[in-house]
This record gives C-alpha cells, sequence and structure tokens, in this order.
C-alpha cells in the first residue's frame, strides 16, 4: 500500500500540471485524481476542496522557486541570467504563479514573515559593496530585476514575433545587461 505522503506527493504533483493548465477555475479535480492514480476521495482526505489544493500547490511552488535562484551580492546580474534560465526550464512554476495572480490567491514567500528575505539582503549587500546603485530601495528594485529576468516569457506575442531566430542564449545575454545597467552605481 503506498504511503501517504506518496500519494499526497503524486498529487501535488499532478495538481500542478493541470493548475499550471488551466488555471484554478479551470482545473478538474477528476483528471488530477486520475493523473495521480488516486481516487478522488483519496485527493479530499488530504486537500479540503480544490482551493486548498491550488493554494497547496502554489506555496510549494514559490517556496521551490524562490530556492532555486540565488542572489549573489558580488554579481547580481548573474542572478538575473539565473532566473531567466531557471524561467525557462520550469514554464509551469511562472504559470502557476500567474494564475494566482489572476485569481487574486495570495501565496507565501520565504522571507514575508518574521524572518528577511535573503534575496533583500544580499542587494543590500551589494549596494554596501558598491555593486549596486544605492538610490534603490531593494523592496523596489526586487520586482524589477525578476521583471527583467522575466521579459522574454511576458512579453506580448508581437515581441516573440519580432525575435524570429534569435537563440534564447542572446535573449539571455540580453536580460543579464540590461539588469547591468540597471544596477550600475551612478558617478
Amino acid at each position: 500500500m503506498p504511503s501517504t505522503t506518496d500519494v499526497r506527493s503524486r498529487i501535488l504533483l499532478a495538481a500542478r500540471g493541470e493548475f499550471a493548465t488551466y488555471g484554478l477555475a479551470g482545473a478538474r479535480i477528476d483528471r488530477i485524481a486520475r493523473a495521480a492514480s488516486a481516487s478522488k476521495e483519496r485527493l479530499y482526505a488530504h486537500f479540503t476542496d480544490k482551493a486548498a489544493l491550488f493554494q497547496a500547490v502554489l506555496d510549494v511552488n514559490a517556496a521551490e522557486f524562490h530556492a532555486a535562484v540565488s542572489l549573489d551580492p558580488a554579481d547580481v546580474p548573474a542572478f538575473v541570467g539565473r532566473l531567466f534560465d531557471h524561467t525557462h526550464e520550469y514554464p509551469d512554476i511562472l504559470r502557476m504563479l500567474t494564475w494566482a495572480r489572476l485569481e487574486g490567491v495570495d501565496y507565501d514567500l520565504p522571507g514575508m514573515g518574521a524572518q528577511p528575505d535573503v534575496k533583500l539582503v544580499a542587494l543590500r549587500k551589494a549596494q554596501e559593496l558598491g555593486h549596486v546603485d544605492p538610490s534603490w530601495a531593494p523592496e523596489e528594485l526586487l520586482p524589477i530585476l525578476f521583471s527583467i529576468a522575466q521579459a522574454w516569457v511576458q512579453a506580448p506575442l508581437v515581441a516573440h514575433e519580432n525575435a524570429g531566430d534569435t537563440p534564447l542564449s542572446a535573449h539571455r545575454a540580453s536580460a543579464v545587461e540590461a539588469a547591468r545597467r540597471v544596477l550600475q552605481p551612478k558617478d
């Protein structure tokens, strides 16, 4: 008999794909249960309803996303490059976070409670080291860096069509260079 943890993990994994594709409103519990090789009853034994399952997947995605991409104060533009890579390698995570925004669902991020966000701490350190313009508030700068890194997946379709045969590596290099210019301390 599979352990409770195995069933829960299979449900979360199946739900990630379903929610990333259809969002909260369009996802179907029967498809999730079938993909997880679990009954709907087993699914509901772990999660009270579809919204609770969506929230659980969202919290796991946000934590994984946050943990996967580190920010080194000595090289903040490289963070943008790693974020670019992660976004392209794991598009379901960004889709889930986007669905959450569209659905008005909040999610937990590490550093939002009693512990300071390690990325904000790293940005402050980068400012102290002279690598980042100190006039930026780290809380304002971090979302800008995320936007730069995710520009190619968030851009309107016309940007994708005009990109033509430009290799992904060129888009990545553009994002890193844009970050470098934004971060550059003023003389």
